[in-house]
């Protein structure tokens, strides 16, 4: 029953591994969209939050989920 059980943990963490890793492709695959890409866009929040300052424009921000636990 150990191996069994054991066996499953293993397929559970490798497929947390390949999803995280598809998680990443479909990051990139959605940032190279060219509605993205015809916008300057900032990913990085902080970056984002000096330009904000700097200009005294407020920040839109846009999150999004594409999977469910």
């Amino acid at each position: 029953m150990r191996g069994i059980q054991g066996a499953g943990l293993f397929c559970l963490l490798l497929g947390n591994l390949l999803c995280a890793q598809s998680m990443a492709e479909r990051k990139q695959h959605k940032l190279s969209e060219a509605w993205v890409q015809q916008n300057p866009w900032l990913t990085d929040y902080d970056a984002a939050l000096a330009e904000s300052q700097a200009s005294g424009r407020p920040i839109f921000a846009y999150f999004t989920r594409s999977y469910a636990p």
